[in-house]
């Protein structure tokens, strides 16, 4: 019954009309910025480096540009960039790579444009800088009840539903390579993320600014040393995801509705250029200027889909640890490695062991571990900042302020405990409900906003002239 009802969400909210508008949407944003994610692009890694800004006593109020790119990025980057990925091989075949670079192009705009306006309506808080969508929907549209309906979105998306499918990556992969227990994974998880999250935005932005670089770099060259050993298939996998995006081939044809949504949909999932995510940790950046920071979430999301995900599908590809799968009926149409059956951090692991023998479970077990740790503390604080909004502007909110936000920390931890000894499938489409809930809103307003976001962009590029 609970997966009848998950499913039966799932496609309520994930219909074909949200794929419409989010595509849409980056593809406007892109010609109402004149291509900022092309022309814009060694402004975007540059904005990486910008200085804070500083009250007059010296003090950083807020966090850096940096700083703000690491959280993002280490919310982005998730379970989504290994089982993700393999996912959307397995039910939409290459193609569906196809589609997750779409998605990616012309969501850095989608991201550029939410970024900015978060800096454009941020507002001060005792633990620096916060707002985000509902900040922006608020003064920027006057409709504070939307805004509260996000948040309250944002705190059941992020703070329930998405950690479960972190965690459930984690604890497939542990026990894969580790034999560990779903209840032990989940816990050792749990222990972690508290002893992070009780610290606040700035341990938070401290760990991610060390372990997000780190775990990113290490992950590039071990997939690099895959594919460099399959060097020769290549030109042949690269063929494949373009003719299979289109349906070209016969296999292809018949799913090619699959993989155009799993490209979609993972690619989403992933680089979350839409929800309203980046946003959030945008809003706390101290920075000269919101175009600025606009610029180096764009980047992020670059980051996370064109080189992360790309990386994982072209060592699995070339590696030929795959299966695809009729998504509807569950029939297998391709067996690549049809001892992996729809075991799908198992193609990735595969995928390693196939050069490096034996490596290839520790190696994605523990990458997977950084990664969703990384992430589900993302995920804390665009909850944890959703609470800050509530309170805002009320007075005598410190004790109520702080009770929930207590809550909201053993509710998370909780969830991903929860999410560890749940099957994968269902796990999957809880957090595609919750991506799908924020962005039907976020879109929207973004929609409704961006001349707001273009006339800063406009701004700042004349003063780059001067």
């Amino acid at each position: 019954m609970f997966e009848k009802i998950v499913s039966l969400l799932n496609d309520i909210v994930w219909s074909p009309l949200l794929v419409v508008l989010l595509v849409g949407a980056g593809v406007y944003f892109s010609f109402r910025t004149r291509f900022v994610q092309v022309r814009r692009f060694g402004l975007m890694v540059r904005s990486l480096f910008a200085k804070s800004e500083r009250t007059p006593d010296g003090r950083k109020h807020g966090i850096s540009s940096f700083e703000a790119f690491c959280v993002a990025l280490s919310g982005r980057v998730g379970t989504g960039n290994i089982v993700g990925v393999a996912t959307a091989i397995a039910l939409g075949g290459p193609g569906a790579v196809f589609w997750m670079w779409i998605i990616a192009f012309f969501g850095a705009s989608t991201a550029f444009m939410e970024s900015t306006l978060a800096q454009q309506y941020k507002f001060r808080h005792a633990t620096g800088f916060r707002g985000g969508p509902a900040s922006y929907i608020e003064k920027g549209l006057h409709a504070r009840w939307l805004g509260v309906l996000f948040s309250i979105l944002c705190l059941v998306g992020y703070g329930t539903f998405l950690p479960t499918v972190q965690a459930n990556g984690v604890a497939g992969a542990l026990g894969n390579t580790f034999h560990l227990s779903p209840l032990v994974s989940g816990l050792g998880l749990a222990f972690l993320l508290g002893l992070v999250i009780i610290g606040g935005i700035k341990s938070i932005a401290r760990v991610a600014s060390i372990v997000t670089p780190f775990m990113a770099l290490g992950y590039i060259v071990i997939t690099l040393v895959v594919i460099a050993q399959h060097i020769d298939a290549v030109p042949g996998v690269l063929r494949a995801i373009v003719t299979n995006a289109f349906g070209v081939q016969p296999v292809a044809g018949g799913i090619l509705g699959s993989t155009i949504m799993m490209g979609v949909k993972r690619g989403i999932f992933s680089n979350e250029a839409g929800q309203g995510g980046g946003a959030i940790v945008s809003a706390s950046a101290a920075v000269s200027h919101p175009a600025r920071q606009g610029l180096a979430q764009a980047f992020s999301v670059y980051v996370d889909t064109l080189l992360i995900c790309t990386a994982t599908a072209l060592m699995i590809l070339c590696a030929g640890t795959y299966n695809i799968f009729d998504a509807k009926t569950g029939e297998l149409l391709v067996a690549r490695a049809p001892q992996l059956g729809d075991n799908y951090v198992g193609f990735t692991q595969a995928a390693v062991d196939s050069v490096l023998s034996g490596f290839g479970g520790t190696f994605v077990a523990v990458a997977l571990v950084f990664f969703v740790f990384t992430t589900v503390m993302a995920y804390y604080f665009y909850g944890e900042s959703s609470i800050i909004y509530f309170f805002e502007g009320r007075p005598g909110k410190e004790k109520a302020e702080k009770a929930c936000i207590w809550a909201f920390r053993f509710v998370l931890l909780g969830m991903v405990v929860f999410g560890s000894l749940r099957e994968a499938g269902v796990i999957w489409q809880l957090g595609d409900v919750g991506v799908g809930l924020t962005a039907w809103i976020n879109v929207l307003a973004l929609l409704i906003l961006c001349p707001k976001a273009v006339r800063a962009l406009r701004d700042y590029e004349s003063s780059l002239r001067k």
